[in-house]
């Protein structure tokens, strides 16, 4: 199979239910940016995090990619048959308790935090926005989506803060507050 098959030539592709949408359609922005993301957490890994903020991203990344079929899929017809692209309240309870789990090692916050620190750290802070971007596609989206891509998204920025956090504090690297 080529990587090309010149179907989006023209400026168009097709979602998942067969209907074609021009490239800069708000659905395929959204996901777009929920493939940007995912390389983005890609990068953080490639720097060597430690085992366990590694497993946590390999899951996100997982997860990611069931987001973006979502978003492709906005007749769901692939939801119900394809149970990897299934997300649910109780992803967003995993994220909500690795965020607990890794606040629980971090100082409290007193103030803003400036992005930066070590390589892997900068680069996470980097994905959080890029997470909060896609967040915003993904609300704008007519007709709604399901709300529970909303909490996923929402939720997963704020672990990509506390795990940049980690990331730093871990390394040694110190925080410069705002």
């Amino acid at each position: 199979m080529k990587i090309y098959t010149r179907t989006g030539d023209a400026g168009e592709t097709s979602l998942f239910d067969g209907t074609r949408v021009r490239k800069d359609d708000s659905r395929v922005d959204a996901y777009g940016e929920v493939d940007e993301l995912n390389a983005w957490l890609g990068f953080a890994r490639a720097l060597v995090l430690e085992p366990d903020l590694d497993a946590a991203l390999d899951q996100v990344q997982r997860d990611l990619f069931a987001v973006g079929a979502r978003l492709a899929d906005p007749a769901e017809r692939i939801a119900e048959r394809v149970t990897k692209a299934g997300l649910g309240d109780a992803d967003v309870q995993r994220l909500e308790q690795l965020i607990d789990r890794l606040e629980s090692e971090l100082p409290p916050l007193r103030r803003f935090i400036l992005a930066g620190g070590t390589q892997a750290g900068a680069v996470l802070h980097l994905a959080r926005t890029v997470c909060r971007r896609a967040e915003r596609r993904i609300v704008a989206l007519a007709p709604p989506v399901d709300p529970v891509l909303i909490r996923y998204v929402n939720r997963l920025a704020d672990l990509l803060f506390v795990l940049a956090r980690a990331a730093n504090r871990r390394a040694g690297a110190h925080e410069a507050e705002w």
